[in-house]
C-alpha cells in the first residue's frame, strides 16, 4: 500500500484545515508539507493535470483527485466526502472510496503492531501540548475516527500500548 497525493491534494487539505482551525498558521502547515514529502518522496502525483478534464464527478472540483489516483495506479481514494466520489464513478476506473476511519482500521487489522507503534510515536512527539492516550483518543473521536476509538476502547490492552 502506498500513499499518494499531489500539489493540489496538499492546496485543499491545507486550506481547509486554515479555515477550520484559526489556531493554525499557513507556516505550521507548509513545514508539515514539506515533512510529508521529505518523508515520502514517491507520494508526490504529478503529470496528470491532462488527465483532469477527462474524468467526471458530481463535483469537479474534485476531478484533480481522481486524476491523481488513476496516474498513480491508486486502488483507493480516502476521503470523508463520499457523496463527490460515487463508488460506481470510482469503480469504472478500478478504484473505491474508504473514510479515513475505515482506512485506518484496515490499516490496524493488517498491521496491528506497526499501526499501534507508529500512533504511540505520534502521541509522544506531541509536545505543545503533550497528550495523554486518553487525550489522545478524544481527538481521533473528534476527527471522526469511531471505530479507531472504539477499538482501543474494547482492549485495555490494545490502549495502554499507545
Amino acid at each position: 500500500m502506498a500513499i499518494r497525493w499531489s500539489n493540489l491534494i496538499h492546496d485543499e487539505w491545507t486550506g481547509s484545515l486554515l479555515k477550520n482551525r484559526p489556531d493554525l498558521q499557513e507556516i505550521q502547515l507548509e513545514r508539515t508539507k514539506a515533512l510529508m514529502d521529505r518523508a515520502l518522496p514517491d507520494a508526490l502525483v504529478t503529470g496528470f493535470e491532462d488527465h483532469i478534464n477527462a474524468v467526471s464527478l458530481p463535483d469537479p472540483n474534485d476531478r484533480h483527485v481522481l486524476a491523481a489516483a488513476i496516474k498513480a495506479h491508486a486502488d483507493t481514494i480516502v476521503t470523508w466526502n463520499v457523496k463527490d466520489f460515487p463508488a460506481k464513478t470510482l469503480k469504472a476506473h478500478g478504484l473505491i472510496r474508504q473514510t479515513p476511519d475505515a482506512f485506518v482500521m484496515d490499516i490496524l487489522m493488517a498491521h496491528e503492531d506497526l499501526a499501534i507503534d507508529a500512533i504511540k510515536t505520534m502521541r509522544q512527539r506531541l509536545k505543545s501540548p503533550p497528550r495523554t492516550i486518553d487525550e489522545l483518543l478524544h481527538e481521533f473521536k473528534i476527527q471522526g475516527l469511531n471505530h479507531v476509538v472504539a477499538y482501543f476502547l474494547s482492549a485495555p490492552t490494545l490502549k495502554s500500548r499507545l
